[in-house]
């Protein structure tokens, strides 16, 4: 998790911009924004599966080739379609090792402790976040946006087959249960858990309108640079991680809904805070807000993990993902077009249906988990 992290998050952030300078309309940089949340939905479940069925170190071994396969295909594209057909193998690491990265903490740990389990995958993602961004924003400023992302891709194939020789020596039993096909899995879940689904679908609309375009807002309208943009990931990944361990180990004590609806609210805020800013300054309190939505990520994947069956965990893990990803999948295609009507216009809609989803949360969990 670390080192992919360390790779990934040297380019991510900067995408955008890149597929921009590859002569990507914005059309096409919302459309691959779509298709990365498509992706996002339907490898979830299979990758559940996988890792129900094959075993934990089994699946991690797939998922982690499918994706260097992705990383050489963005380092050697020459155009922005070549980005589409990178993201098809890139996301099985984001997108189909996340179920059986779930399952390992629930498969480890009892209910008390989750929310401090994930706690540290969050961190173990997110170190890598302080340096990873500005690493990478030197790198484009010395080398060029176009041969400064073909280095780094490089580097994170490195990274890419260090993680293969790690998780080779992953050792972890299975639980053993009856089989389920995904109509089962579906009939398992709790209400409790469809209604944070619900909820969790309004705020990643929300998310999903903007994030493709909050670093060339950044860096087109407020006129940021790509060093100083990485500064503000930084300082975002800062805040999350001083965050993480109070908010979890207060939330296994007293309960997690609060904590998700402070999630759920700094998700809604962090693109209107992005707009309202007319500088570096401005900026640097828009992204503090954006690092305050992990304050309650920890306890939210507590929950589905409280929610799921012991011998369904990775599955239903996965079918959660599925449902949500790809009902966000449209959101943003749809702020590219929101975007050509005016770039302000995607921050502000994701402002309204973010609110509506932590009401709807608010609302309807009662704060138990056998619902």
């Amino acid at each position: 998790m670390f080192l992919l992290s360390l790779g990934e998050n040297l380019w991510k952030n900067f995408l955008p911009k890149y597929l921009q300078a590859l002569g990507a309309p914005i059309r096409a940089i919302g459309l691959y924004g779509s298709v990365e949340d498509f992706l996002d939905g339907i490898y979830q479940y299979p990758g559940g599966w996988l890792g129900d069925r094959l075993g934990r170190r089994n699946a991690l071994v797939a998922f982690v080739s499918l994706a260097l396969i992705g990383y050489v295909l963005y380092a050697v594209g020459g155009s922005w379609v070549w980005a589409l057909v990178a993201v098809v193998f890139a996301m099985a690491w984001t997108s189909m090792a996340s179920p059986t990265l779930f399952a390992v903490v629930g498969d480890a740990l009892p209910p008390e402790r989750r929310a401090l389990g994930f706690t540290v995958q969050a961190i173990l993602r997110r170190l890598p976040i302080l340096v990873a961004p500005i690493a990478g924003g030197i790198v484009i400023a010395r080398a060029g946006l176009l041969r400064g992302m073909h280095l780094l891709f490089l580097a994170t194939i490195l990274c890419g087959v260090a993680t293969l020789f790690v998780v080779m020596r992953v050792r972890i039993d299975r639980i053993a249960g009856p089989p389920a096909n995904i109509r089962g899995v579906w009939q398992a879940f709790p209400a409790g858990l469809r209604r944070l689904l619900i909820s969790d679908v309004f705020i990643r609309t929300s998310q999903g309108l903007v994030d493709e375009f909050a670093v060339i807002y950044a860096m087109s309208v407020i006129g940021v640079s790509a060093l100083q943009y990485g500064m503000l990931i930084s300082v975002q990944t800062i805040v999350s991680i001083a965050v993480y361990f109070p908010a979890a180990a207060i939330a296994d004590r007293i309960g997690r809904k609060p904590f998700v609806i402070a999630t759920f609210l700094a998700f809604s805020f962090f693109p209107a805070a992005i707009v309202m800013s007319s500088g570096l300054g401005g900026l640097v309190l828009a992204f503090v807000v954006g690092g305050l939505r992990e304050i309650g990520e920890p306890s939210r994947k507590a929950l589905i993990v409280d929610f799921a069956p012991p011998a369904l965990r990775a599955r239903t893990v996965g079918l959660y993902y599925l449902v949500r990803s790809v009902a966000i999948a449209p959101a943003a295609f749809v702020g590219g077009l929101l975007w050509e009507v005016r770039p302000t216009l995607p921050f502000v809609i994701s402002l309204v249906v973010g609110l509506i989803g932590t009401a709807v949360f608010a609302l309807t969990h009662d704060g138990s988990v056998r619902t």
